[in-house]
């Protein structure tokens, strides 16, 4: 049996159409908020909504958000910008990356985590079974206390290394990922210590057709993408519309060519829209509504120019993969 697990219930994969697959809707993350990083802060759920609705009226039907606990949610304005809109969200259980994890954590999430001062504290003072049980509450049960279920779970590692506080949440991802089924997510910072989260889920005994690993685009190496799919794993190339990282043709091209490779299974594409200034209705930005009505039309006419079927492609990018990857199997 298969299922997806959006905060508003369980739903057939077959269900969730048309998807981005790494977004971020309402969060405020402590880590930013403490340092005056205005614009990291989504924190206005009406501008979010708005945004949205953009997104739906383009065709959209589903949202990934993939914010963790540690990076501000807000988990009951993210299910009423989902009830009032009709887009089925899935939420995120588990952690991002350590350096994040220095901000204060915020008072309401004492009673559920316990009385620590910053987040790095609560993920030391903890074991692995520990944090996976925490991450196994938050699919089973719900994040932060609501009723509102996790719909996959996440870890995430800095750049070019992997900290033991790092290697400790993925372990305890890995594991709660074995008791609930929930699909895995990964950070990787900038593209970087992929193949080296994947030798650490191996020694999970985790299956890697169930991992997807976030910002592959911001790596733009065509051979490390290669030994990644040959894995298994989705590859989600979640930076469309930063240029200052990489002009499109580049991501383009980095996907055709893995489609010539034969991994066209394996690709997922979302925005990462993390920023004020990335949507339109906080600051003018590109908005959620830019995949969908700007960029896949320039992707499917690439892909025509290339020799490919753009519409199929695009069918599989945001409707067939997301389908399968974000399903529980059981």
């Amino acid at each position: 049996m298969s299922f997806i697990r959006t905060l508003d219930g369980d739903i057939r994969p077959e269900q969730l159409g048309f998807t981005y697959s790494h977004e971020h809707i309402v969060c405020r993350p402590a880590y930013w908020a403490e340092r005056g990083e205005d614009d990291l802060l989504l924190d206005d759920p009406e501008k979010s909504r708005r945004d949205v609705e953009d997104f739906k009226a383009c065709g959209g039907r589903a949202i990934v958000d993939a914010t963790a606990v540690d990076y501000g949610r807000d988990v009951p304005a993210v299910y009423r910008i989902g009830r009032e809109t009709g887009v089925r969200i899935v939420g995120t259980a588990g952690f991002n990356k350590s350096f994040l994890w220095n901000a204060r954590i915020k008072e309401e999430l004492k009673p559920v985590i316990g009385d620590y001062g910053t987040y790095a504290e609560w993920i030391e003072s903890r074991s692995i079974n520990e944090l996976a049980e925490f991450v196994v509450r938050e699919v089973e049960e719900g994040l932060e206390g609501t009723p509102h279920k996790a719909g996959q779970v996440k870890f995430g590692t800095g750049y070019n290394r992997i900290t033991p506080l790092e290697e400790k949440t993925l372990r305890a991802v890995a594991r709660a990922h074995h008791e609930t089924k929930a699909p895995i997510h990964s950070h990787t910072e900038a593209g970087t210590m992929a193949l080296e989260q994947l030798e650490l889920l191996r020694s999970e005994k985790v299956d890697l057709r169930h991992v997807s690993l976030g910002h592959m685009d911001r790596n733009p190496d065509p051979y490390l993408h290669e030994q990644l799919a040959k894995t298994g794993v989705y590859l989600c190339f979640d930076g469309i519309g930063k240029i200052k990282y990489a002009p499109e043709s580049a991501r383009i091209a980095l996907i055709l060519e893995l489609v010539r490779k034969g991994y066209e299974d394996q690709i997922l594409i979302s925005g990462d829209t993390a920023r004020k200034s990335y949507y339109k209705h906080y600051d003018y930005g590109l908005g959620l509504e830019y995949i969908a009505a700007k960029w896949l039309p320039r992707f499917k006419n690439e892909a025509e120019r290339a020799g490919f079927d753009g519409e199929a492609l695009a069918e599989k990018f945001f409707v067939r993969n997301p389908a399968a990857c974000f399903a529980f199997k059981r």
